[in-house]
């Protein structure tokens, strides 16, 4: 019984802080910054999530942002849907926090959307940086964390593109990102596949 009295004095002063969370208030706090300052926020949020997951995730980030790079379609194919459902999982937490049953569902709902959407944007920002750095002629993942950036501050000028590149972004990154979670159940290297007998020279 001793987690549910812990969550008894605990759970209230969590709550209000959650349920302090104004949507409205926050977008229309967003559209009245200044447009550079969006701009240069929303570059160093970018650079700085992007080098923390890659720092972290030293393995399966890096290869998330390849396999992204090397078939976005696939990516975006598995991320639209997934990106649809942690977003309504996110959202529906959300908005069950004042109901009976927020306690216990609403709040690890919010903390899964809050956890999971930034690091899967950022490494589709840093995947869509490391293409146009590609086509630059520089192809290296620094390089592609400041070009995903630049792309996210540049975005930062107007609400829409930020959502339409965002929301592009966000998908790209968590298509690939659960390719990679779930790419160990098959051949680690397509390449090494073993070839019948039959068919051997």
């Amino acid at each position: 019984m001793w987690p549910l009295d812990l969550y008894a004095i605990i759970g209230p002063a969590v709550l209000e802080s959650v349920t302090t969370l104004d949507v409205g208030g926050t977008l229309d706090a967003y559209r009245s910054l200044e447009p550079l300052l969006r701009l240069g926020g929303q570059f160093a949020g970018t650079a700085l999530v992007a080098l923390i997951v890659l720092g972290l995730l030293q393995r399966s980030a890096p290869h998330s942002v390849t396999k992204a790079r090397r078939s976005p379609v696939i990516s975006l194919c598995i991320g639209l849907p997934g990106l649809a459902i942690v977003g309504g999982l996110a959202s529906t937490g959300y908005l069950i926090i004042d109901t009976g049953v927020g306690a216990f569902f609403g709040v690890p709902l919010v903390i899964l959307g809050a956890s999971v959407l930034p690091v899967v944007t950022a490494l589709g920002f840093v995947a869509i940086g490391r293409t146009v750095a590609a086509r630059l002629g520089v192809d290296r993942l620094w390089v592609g964390i400041l070009v995903g950036a630049l792309c996210s501050g540049l975005a930062g000028l107007s609400l829409p593109t930020t959502v339409v590149l965002a929301g592009l972004a966000g998908a790209l990154g968590l298509g690939a990102s659960v390719r990679v979670l779930f790419g160990g159940v098959g051949a680690a290297r397509p390449d090494e596949r073993t070839v019948p007998p039959a068919n051997k020279i």
